[in-house]
């Protein structure tokens, strides 16, 4: 086999020369093989390429065929060349190897599946799929990926199970969002549109053909088991995973509650639908606004039959009742009308509020079930209580104690304990401190007015020895023991006693033994 520089010498010596045995001689080979190679270049035949030579393996490979089909594709190099050895096969593991990697190639090329890109129009069709989302408080949250296709604009929601409740109120809030209702919608095989397959053939689910009709739309459903057909909402709920769902990946913190979860949601879709899209090459939010043209209006008010039954929240409790007994709403739906449901069974049954607003169904409580008695409630759909008799706290009714309390946190505090245990004389001890507070820093007045009600300190003096025996600790100046020193008291103090230097009359000045004994 000549190399291209050869076959190219060949030539043009030939070309030069007009002669295949001069061109031989030039080119240092047999004027014949400058004939072959002028011929096949004649023919149109030229190529660098070996000629194709029988091989050992020639006669076998409509065995290797028959197996690689019956093991779809799968069967391994080294068992084929065992089984070909067993049938008196000669040749290689090497020549085996290169034949089956030939067949496996042409087995996945005559079975490979050959898309036709979906050229959609504006208005037409919106799909939708489902992804785990993250769980929050040991419950498994639920991902709704929807797509508009023309536009590529993405609504993505979070529910807390994939019932026909939770389901139409994440479609009617999508098709709010978007803005109007599409002419299809297309899903998968889910229990809440599919009941039943008959002869290929998709039964629908009643609550979902109401719910259709309700907002002009018609349901239609993927091949079963068929992920190929529906890369549009397969790669929204993709990519919603990737970004919301707390991973080693993408190293998000888990969520604390449910509306963290939806506000993160909002964040998302707010992102990549303001973001140039790969093949449109345009942003889908300005598609968008060409694509509401062809969408027709959704009904003003929601398909709400499959959300249970109505109650109405009294004005002054928000709370209302199920069964005999009683389970919160937050306080803002105080005069309006909900939807209360039971989902699950057993020890897992609970009751589910939904609320209608302008924005489309959404769920405002979920409580375990309660009984007579034992109402349901959550302290956030409560507003703040009243302070009551254990949660009073000072508040100012004059300059005095407003000056008092405008000290600190620490001044709040001896208020309320030296109150509790009874103090005599409060305000005037209350205006000693405000006037300490002018002499020293007032923020020394407050830590020594706290360590005062943490010590139950209230008598007169006080707050003046705490000051100062801070003022001393913190200058330093401090007695300490050691080996010369102790600090137990001393009894020099009684060497003077009944001398006449230390004897002092009545009115406290020193009086000698003779005014001693006139005195006594």
């Amino acid at each position: 086999m000549k190399s291209v520089e050869e076959i190219m010498n060949m030539l043009e010596a030939f070309d030069l020369t007009g002669s295949c045995r001069d061109a031989g001689e030039l080119a240092g080979v047999s004027h014949h093989t400058v004939a072959r190679y002028v011929q096949a270049r004649r023919d149109g035949e030229l190529s660098g390429r070996a000629a194709a030579r029988p091989e050992l393996i020639d006669g076998f490979l409509a065995k290797v065929e028959e197996w690689i089909e019956r093991s779809n594709g799968k069967l391994r190099a080294d068992k084929a060349h065992e089984k070909l050895l067993l049938l008196g096969y000669g040749g290689s593991e090497r020549t085996t190897r290169r034949a089956v990697a030939r067949v496996k190639k042409d087995y996945r090329l005559g079975r490979v599946r050959v898309h036709r890109p979906w050229v959609t129009e504006p208005g037409m069709w919106l799909q939708y799929d489902f992804g785990d989302g993250p769980v929050i408080d040991g419950v498994k949250t639920t991902l709704v990926c929807a797509w508009l296709a023309w536009s590529r604009f993405r609504v993505v929601l979070a529910i807390r199970d994939k019932t026909s409740p939770s389901v139409m109120a994440a479609l009617d809030v999508t098709l709010r969002r978007i803005g109007g209702s599409p002419t299809y919608v297309l899903t998968d095989n889910e229990k809440t549109v599919t009941t039943a397959h008959v002869a290929g053939i998709a039964v629908r689910n009643q609550d979902m053909v109401a719910f259709a009709r309700h907002y002009g739309v018609t349901i239609h459903t993927y091949e079963p088991c068929d992920p190929a057909s529906k890369g549009g909402s397969e790669s929204t709920v993709k990519i919603a995973k990737a970004d919301l769902v707390p991973k080693d990946t993408n190293l998000l913190e888990a969520y604390d509650s449910f509306a963290q979860l939806e506000a993160a949601c909002e964040v998302f879709c707010a992102g990549v639908n303001a973001r140039v899209h790969r093949v449109t090459r345009r942003v889908p939010a300005e598609m968008l606004a060409h694509e509401r043209g062809r969408l027709h209006p959704v009904p003003a008010d929601p398909h709400t039959v499959a959300f249970g039954v109505t109650r109405t929240v009294p004005a002054k409790m928000p709370m209302v009742s199920y069964d005999g007994a009683q389970y919160s709403v937050p306080c803002e739906l105080r005069g309006q009308t909900v939807w209360v449901r039971v989902h699950g069974a057993g020890v897992d049954e609970q009751v589910v509020i939904v609320h209608v607003g302008p924005a489309g169904p959404v769920e405002v409580a979920r409580h375990g079930r309660a009984t007579p008695g034992s109402p349901k409630m959550e302290d956030s759909h409560f507003p703040p209580a009243p302070a009551g008799a254990l949660g009073r706290i000072p508040k100012a009714r004059n300059g005095s104690e407003a000056a008092f309390l405008q000290i600190g946190d620490g001044a709040r505090l001896w208020l309320t304990e030296a109150a509790a245990a009874g103090t005599t004389k409060i305000r005037v001890k209350m205006a000693e401190a405000v006037t300490l507070s002018k002499l020293f820093n007032p923020a020394e007045v407050d830590w020594a007015l706290g360590h005062a009600a943490v010590h139950a300190r209230f008598g007169h003096g006080d707050l003046a020895s705490i000051l100062d025996h801070n003022a001393t600790a913190a200058s330093g100046v401090t007695h300490r023991a050691g080996e010369a020193r102790s600090l137990t008291q001393g009894t020099s103090s009684w060497a003077g006693l009944g001398t006449t230097a230390n004897r002092r009359s009545d009115d406290g000045e020193p009086c000698d033994d003779a005014g001693l004994e006139a005195a006594l």
